[in-house]
């Protein structure tokens, strides 16, 4: 897989609806089809292997995760958690054991958001989660996303034709890479996922007014950029106040315009990422961050708009997966730590649908999003056996 998108002797890049998006999509489809399972691309561009179960009216089980990934990103993120089912149900398979329910393996669509940064895509399609104008939202291009899914091959007009009924699910399990630290300290494999982060992204866009940068005088300038710069650093100090709490911020991506060595900035756009496994000290954060955008636009006269583009409540695994898989772990003669995931994933979503389930694999050094990223073979091995055993 990581062949497709290369970058680096390490990297991949496989942004949502791109080609290299496509090809890999096409790649797993096949791969899909060789175990013998009935592979389809709806028209929200998710990736769907389904196994027939013996009883055509019980729930679906899916498992699987993405596929898609960041721009200078790694081989690993997502894409375990696809071929690991893959594998996991090949074996189902190879071993003539057919389910009770149906089981459907799924690469969902544009997990990341990186490319118009709203992620989720997919998941939140498939089951009606789509907000107004996300089909207008454009990448760094200005290819709408309309345009990249059509290109791709599906058809928006056609959404509801793909979209699932909540009620046909029975539960949901994804195998992903730790993107932390956490394993690697405590020298474990593997790890059981107590629950998600909820994530808040907020859009900021400061307007002052573009001047010489040789003769505005600096008590009457209007810098988008200078305000951006202390709104950027009170993100990292509200984040860091409480040295014991998992609060993360980001500001992960800045447009300046003109964007001209000696013009003074006259508009910006940055991007936050809050996240907390604490919803209400997340908000208490939050509420603090608006004051001081406030209080700094006021201070250098600029404009500005604060648009949401995803916010999530913190979403908790379903104790009866849990405790599967702490019985499986200890046939395989283990005892997986249990850690709660930073990092938001396509089961922040299926959450909401039914119950889930989350195997973490260790992460060499917590790197992720980064060529760099990297996790063993065996570490691997050892998920994707516990995610067989899970199913």
């Amino acid at each position: 897989m990581s062949k497709i998108g290369r970058i680096g002797e390490t990297g991949v890049s496989r942004l949502a609806h791109s080609e290299e998006d496509k090809l890999a999509v096409l790649k797993v489809k096949s791969w899909m089809e060789e175990a013998g399972l009935t592979a389809r691309i709806d028209h929200f561009e998710n990736l769907i292997g389904r196994l027939e179960g013996k009883d055509p009216n019980a729930q679906i089980l899916m498992v699987g995760s993405h596929i898609d990934s960041q721009p200078y990103g790694g081989r690993y993120d997502g894409t375990i958690g696809v071929l690991g089912a893959l594998e996991a149900i090949q074996t189902l398979k190879d071993k003539g054991m057919q389910p009770n329910c149906t089981i459907e393996v799924i690469a969902f669509a544009d997990e990341e958001g990186s490319r118009f940064n709203k992620g989720l895509f997919g998941v939140r399609g498939l089951f009606g989660r789509l907000e107004e104008g996300e089909l207008q939202r454009t990448d760094k291009n200005g290819v709408t996303r309309r345009e990249a899914l059509v290109a791709f091959g599906c058809d928006p007009s056609r959404f509801k034709e793909s979209e699932y009924d909540p009620e046909h699910i029975y539960a949901f399990l994804e195998l992903h890479i730790e993107q932390g630290t956490v394993l690697e300290v405590m020298d474990e494999p593997i790890g059981i996922v107590t629950g998600i982060s909820g994530p808040l992204w907020l859009t900021v866009e400061l307007t002052g007014f573009a001047g010489h940068a040789g003769s505005v005088p600096m008590q009457i300038r209007q810098d988008a950029l200078v305000g951006a710069a202390k709104i950027i650093t009170a993100v990292n100090e509200l984040a860091s106040m409480d040295k014991d709490a998992p609060t993360v911020g980001t500001v992960g991506s800045l447009q300046v315009f003109p964007d001209s060595r000696n013009i003074i900035p006259e508009k910006v756009s940055f991007t936050i990422d809050l996240r907390d496994i604490d919803e209400k000290r997340r908000d208490l954060i939050e509420r603090k961050l608006r004051d001081i955008i406030g209080e700094t636009a006021e201070e250098h006269q600029l404009t500005y708009t604060l648009i949401e583009d995803t916010r999530s409540e913190p979403r908790f695994c379903s104790k009866d997966i849990m405790q599967i898989m702490r019985n499986e772990s200890r046939k395989m003669g283990l005892q997986p730590p249990e850690l709660k995931s930073g990092p938001f994933h396509d089961s922040l979503i299926m959450s909401y649908i039914c119950d889930y389930g989350m195997i973490f694999v260790r992460s060499k050094d917590g790197i992720s999003h980064n060529p760099e990223e990297f996790s063993a073979q065996e570490d691997i091995s050892l998920g994707t056996e516990l995610l067989y055993r899970t199913i």
